[in-house]
Parts: C-alpha cells; structure tokens; sequence
C-alpha cells in the first residue's frame, strides 16, 4: 500500500532527528590526523590543483575500507599533496547533507541514505561510483525467548532508525513472514523498536528489547552478551551478496575533479585488495583506527565474528539497490523511485580495468 502524506512526512521528520543533532557538531566528527601513515611523501604532487579532499564515512566495520584505507594510509599515497581530511558520522541524513553542502567530497554509505538522498534532490545532488562492502547484518535474539524463526511474532525486535537500511529489511521478512506492522509506530504483530546501535547492547541486557537486526558490529556485541544470531540476512540473498556500503561523491565534485575521484576510487581498490590478502592485519587495523576515532576498540569476541561477516568488494552490488528500494516501497517507506542516473561507475570500472580487473554493472541505472 502507497504510503501516505503523513507517513512520508513523519519518516522525513524521523530522518532528520540526527542530521539536527550533528549539524550543531559540523555535521560529524573531525578527528586530529596524527597517524604516521597520513604523511605526505616527499615531492609529491597536488591532485586536480586540489589542497584538501574530505572523505565521510561510519564508525562501523562495514565501513571498514574507509576505516583501513585511513589506518593504512592508502588514501593519502594516491592523493599526493592534496591531503585527506576526514569527518565521521552516526547517521545517514547527516552525512547526505554534508555532502549536499560540501563539508565533504566523497563519502561511505549505507543504501538507503544514498536512495532517499538521490530522491529527495530529484537526481541532482550525489552519485555512487563504487561498492565497498556486502553482508554483515543479522537477527540476534535472546535464545531464552526466541527458539525460532515463528517465535519472533509478539517480540519486541530492534533497528537502528526509522526507513534505514536495516529497518526497512526488518519490515520486508516481517511481511513476508505474513504478518502485518504499521511501518510508523512500528506496532502490530511484531513489534519494531527504534534504537541507535551504540544504546541497543544495553536495551537487550535491560529486557526491553527481545532482539535486533542490525549490522556489525552491534550483532557481534548482542552475541557477547548472551544472544543468538537466528538469521543472517544473506542467507535471504542471491549468492549471500547485497550491497551494505556503497561509495557517494558530489556530482559537482566529480565533474570538477575527476582526477581526485580516480585517485580516491584507486586507493579503495588497493584497500579492498589489501584487507582480503591480509584478514588479520586488516582486522587490527579497522580496529586501530576504530579506536582512534571513538576513544575504545572492539574487544576480540566481538571484532572477531563481526569482521569475518563481511565481505569488502568493489562492486556495488547495483541490483541488490534496486530490490532494497524496492523493499521500502512496500513496506510503505519510499514512494517508487526513480533510480536512473543514481550510477557513474566509469571511474571504477577505469581503475578496475587497469588493474587487470574485471568491469562492474550498473543494472542499467547509470548516469547517461
């Protein structure tokens, strides 16, 4: 059923909670870049005349190409004299109006804020032009009140935010299992809590939620504290791939400075291809950097399991986008979108041919 004005208004509202928390904080946090790998090499040169290019991205493992290309410093080597700032976020909104504003150039993002920000701008405002991650997302219960799939109906199951990723992927199974949620309120015949990732560990140890579906590392921190993982959602997936982050530029930025682009999209290739030569190096290095910017790392019961449920790849999985806006349509999120043009995959698909790769589709929503 099509949503309605006031749902749209209220999902709207709801989405724009966190962009009004952080923008009083420039939109996200700025962390002082002493890690030594962040050194500009000698007789190096500007990129497209460029002093400075801004990257976003989540503190979350699933960003985790963002996370060690940082750490490790590949995003500096490929930019030369232009230094890499950075910004971290919490929230989706909150890093599309960031990008809207230029307080950053490039970001790494979930699905669903990519789809609601190329929207709501009717097509003008980003591009993805590349994928960073798949998988990485699960249903973790308390085993004590939840022995099966059927006995989630009547629980009270966690998401991370009204209309995100997780949430809309929640509401989908739910439909599909036949039971009915109003997709606002979250009530019906299971109930949706609405809970930021960093409260959720402590909202099931209090009892006030019977599980969650949620990304690493949340899932891992659920099972550390006694939880059960009763479905990871790539088992719900062609070949267990869909897209969990996605890389977004500026389309003013990419037309401008394409050379950054390239430069920033190379050294993500080089970080993927890193990370799955080197699991353990890239692990500790997600983490290093994890802490670096939040002040604590992930101990190893939850780094561990979370880390090796996903997948860091540079397709962006561009059919998996259209089944999860799909998703958002029926569950009465989204009103049909219109995705064509979200895509500009020709940057990477140059970078993946020069290194020897093979190109990735686009599932015919490219930029024409």
């Amino acid at each position: 059923m099509p949503a309605s004005n006031a749902l749209r208004r209220a999902v709207a509202a709801a989405a724009a909670l966190p962009l009004l928390t952080l923008a009083a904080c420039g939109y996200g946090s700025e962390a002082e870049d002493d890690n030594t790998n962040q050194k500009v090499a000698a007789g190096a040169e500007k990129i497209d005349g460029l002093d400075t290019v801004k990257i976003g991205y989540f503190g979350n493992l699933t960003h985790g190409t963002a996370l060690v290309g940082r750490e490790q410093g590949f995003f500096q080597k490929e930019l030369g004299a232009t230094k890499a700032e950075y910004a971290t976020f919490n929230a989706g909104p909150s890093e599309i109006e960031a990008l809207n504003s230029g307080s950053i150039d490039i970001g790494w993002i979930g699905p669903s804020p990519a789809i609601n920000g190329y929207t709501k701008s009717g097509g003008k405002n980003l591009r993805i032009i590349g994928g960073s991650a798949s998988g990485g997302v699960k249903l973790v219960v308390d085993p004590e009140k939840i022995k099966s799939l059927k006995d989630v109906r009547g629980k009270r199951i966690a998401t991370p935010q009204l209309g995100n990723t997780q949430d809309v992927a929640f509401l989908n199974w739910a439909a599909e299992q036949g039971w009915k949620v109003d997709p606002q309120s979250g009530k019906g015949d299971v109930t949706v809590v609405r809970s930021d990732n960093k409260v959720t560990p402590d909202a099931y140890r209090a009892g006030s939620i019977d599980g969650a579906w949620v990304p690493e590392p949340t899932a891992s921190k659920l099972v550390a504290e006694g939880g059960k993982v009763l479905l990871d959602e790539k088992t719900l997936w062609p070949g267990g791939k869909f897209v969990i982050t996605n890389i977004i530029v500026s389309q003013k930025f990419l037309k401008e400075h394409p050379k950054a682009v390239e430069a920033v999209l190379k050294a993500s290739v080089e970080t993927n291809k890193w990370i799955n030569a080197n699991p353990g190096e890239a692990k500790a290095s997600a983490n290093k950097q994890l802490e670096a910017d939040s002040g604590k790392a992930l101990p190893a019961e939850v780094l561990d399991p979370a880390w090796k449920s996903i997948e860091f790849i540079d397709d962006p999985l561009a059919s998996t986008l259209s089944t999860e806006a799909e998703h958002a349509v029926k569950a009465g999120l989204l009103e049909k979108p219109d995705l064509r043009g979200i895509y500009d995959l020709s940057v990477l698909n140059k970078v993946l041919k020069a290194e020897g790769g093979s190109p990735v589709d686009d599932a015919g929503l490219g930029a024409k």
